[in-house]
């Protein structure tokens, strides 16, 4: 016991000495007095509060449990919508995208979490576990993240909401915002240990708002320490709440300023999307924004609020055999590349998971197409199967004697006045129709955001959509067992509230979609 007591005080040591090494040199943080300046405060600035994760029912059980006094004072001040349809796949990146574009993922070009990039010939990953990081290489993850996913990856021919504000002469902000492109030049503090172990170049300059925060990369707050490397370098609730409230005392706020917190997301994966503690813990930070006010209710008179989750999660089962569907053994006699390594000659299939959803990419020319949708027929975790073909999405599954096959404009009317042309058996998305109309049951939107995610980058894929309490298992993609997951079109995935403070004004559809044309319509 004293050897290894002896033996783990070195360790210490030794750690707090590289880490003191590897932090040597650090610059001064936080808003200069030239960018400060530059602000122009809004006299009822618009503020969107994006909560990862957040749903209605844990929502209304921590309000009435008494755990969240911020969310049931935005409640009882506001109007709220209790569903509001995201993008797909159901994963932060694509719906953020959606979010500040007003596009789905066939305009704005962000597939998911995990895809592969055809051009590049690799699997590109923004950071979806660790296991997974490390087989692709953190270095590529952090520039994927950090840089490619707003400057290379996003549709140049579309323009976010920061663009868009910009145009118009107005300011905005973007606090820890997974998509955060913008007209401004802006150089990232890179942190030493990044630089020193060549993770990230000595330089980086990215296009952001006029106010911009990512965590201890640009921050706002030179007194925020919320962003060590064990906080995630300041990508956490309790960042993002400091800025705000910098801003807010500071009567820094812009026109419009999107917030992003995102540490239910990672509570609700561990412990299931119920999860009251997680509520708890990230309700406190809304507290901690509120209370910068000189009282809440000053708050709700002199801003326009908007306090919302990006998407939602499904509970997934406990036992480890049932509730994966792993894929390699679904395709053990096909060639499968590695993910680190990107398909070769001999290689026929490809897998990019995004958890409860996955892309099956068919590399190998010789190989049909319905051999892979055969092959996921098979397994009855899997509630559908989807590819394209001569213009047409078709979904199939195991459970269905004849495949559904849609296309756009034709004689069916949907509730968000989109017109398809649809046939076959309509009960594989729980479509319901009266001949001329149909209605969405269990997944939201669905013919188009499935066609959105069909059209959403090159290659010759497959979609696999799993069934409520399943999530697929690639190589090394995360596992939620007794946790929750998202990623699917089904509609604990796909739906997420939304609290309204101070404006009458709601979207023309309940549809993240609308979101950009309701903010910038919000915007004074």
């Amino acid at each position: 016991m004293k050897k290894l007591s002896i033996v783990l005080v070195i360790f210490i040591c030794a750690l707090v000495s590289f880490i003191i090494w590897l932090n040597a040199g650090d610059e001064k943080l936080g808003l200069s007095d030239e960018e400060a300046e530059a602000v122009k405060p809004s006299k009822k600035p618009v503020i969107v509060l994006i909560i990862d994760s957040l749903m209605d029912q844990p929502l209304k059980k921590a309000i009435q449990e008494g755990r969240a006094p911020a969310l049931k004072f935005f409640l009882e001040n506001g109007h709220y919508e209790p569903e509001v349809a995201s993008a797909y796949p159901t994963m932060s990146v694509a719906i953020d995208s959606t979010l500040l574009t007003g596009t789905y993922p066939n305009i704005h070009r962000v597939p998911g979490l995990v895809w592969y990039n055809q051009a590049g010939q690799r699997i590109v990953n923004y950071g979806s576990d660790k296991k997974e990081i490390a087989a692709l290489g953190l270095k590529q993850t952090i520039e994927d993240g950090i840089y490619s996913l707003n400057h290379r990856h996003l549709n140049r021919k579309v323009t976010t909401v920061h663009e868009d504000l910009q145009k118009q002469g107005k300011q905005s902000a973007s606090i820890n915002g997974l998509i955060y492109r913008g007209p401004d030049r802006r150089e990232l503090n890179i942190p030493p240990p990044l630089k020193k172990l060549r993770l990230m170049p000595e330089h980086m300059t990215v296009n952001g708002p006029a106010l911009f925060s990512y965590g201890r990369f640009a921050q706002l707050d030179p007194d925020n320490s919320y962003h060590h490397i064990w906080q995630g370098y300041g990508v956490n609730d309790k960042f993002t709440a400091q800025e705000m409230a910098y801003l807010i005392k500071k009567r820094k706020l812009p026109a419009l300023t999107v917030a992003y917190l995102p540490d239910f997301d990672h509570d609700a994966h561990k412990k299931g999307p119920k999860d009251m503690e997680g509520l708890e813990k990230m309700d406190r930070q809304l507290q901690r924004i509120l209370n910068a006010y000189d009282s809440w209710r000053d708050a709700a008179e002199k801003a326009v609020w908007v306090v919302m989750g990006d998407g939602g999660q499904t509970s997934i089962g406990r036992d480890k055999d049932k509730a994966a569907i792993r894929l390699h053994s679904l395709f053990k006699g096909y060639r499968i590349a590695k993910i680190n390594e990107g398909p070769d000659r001999k290689d026929q299939l490809l897998f990019a998971v995004n958890d409860r959803m996955a892309y099956i990419y068919v590399t190998d020319q010789n190989t049909p197409l319905q051999d892979a949708v055969n092959e996921l027929k098979k397994d009855g975790r899997i509630a559908f199967t989807a590819w394209k073909k001569d213009g047409w999405i078709y979904v199939d599954s195991k459970r269905s004697l004849k495949p559904l096959r849609f296309r756009p404009q034709g004689g069916y009317q949907d509730p968000y006045g989109q017109s398809w042309t649809i046939s076959g058996d309509f009960s594989l998305l729980d479509i319901k129709t009266d001949g001329a109309s149909i209605m969405y049951g269990d997944y939201p939107d669905a013919l188009a955001r499935l066609y959105s995610a069909m059209h959403s980058h090159r290659g010759r894929f497959v979609i696999a959509d799993a069934k409520p309490g399943f999530q697929f298992a690639g190589e090394k993609s995360p596992l939620h067992f007794g946790g929750g997951g998202h990623g699917s079109l089904y509609k604990t995935d796909s739906l997420a509230p939304m609290i309204i403070v101070g404006s009458e004004e709601v979207p023309a559809h309940l549809r993240h979609l609308e979101l950009k044309d309701f903010l910038m319509k919000l915007v004074q």
